[in-house]
């Protein structure tokens, strides 16, 4: 019997880190991405340039908040 509660003590503690890992790890990224945004105003500068265009400061900020309403639905 002692066995028998030791194996399931172990397969509920594997269950719960894992739940618990996947919870922790999803915030830290949910928090990485908004402190480190994937693109910013001078990447995106940058990316206009590249194909040939010079961005108006209007132009970027409105990319910009395209780009944040998408990111935050």
């Amino acid at each position: 019997m002692s066995t028998g509660l030791a194996i399931a003590l172990i397969v509920v503690a594997l269950i719960v880190g894992l739940v618990g890992g996947f919870f922790m790890a999803r915030q830290y990224m949910f928090k990485y991405l908004k402190e480190n945004p994937p693109i910013n105003e001078q990447m995106l500068r940058m990316m206009m340039t590249q194909m040939g265009r010079k961005p108006s400061e209007k132009q970027i900020k409105q990319m910009m908040n395209q780009m944040n309403k998408l990111s935050n639905k």
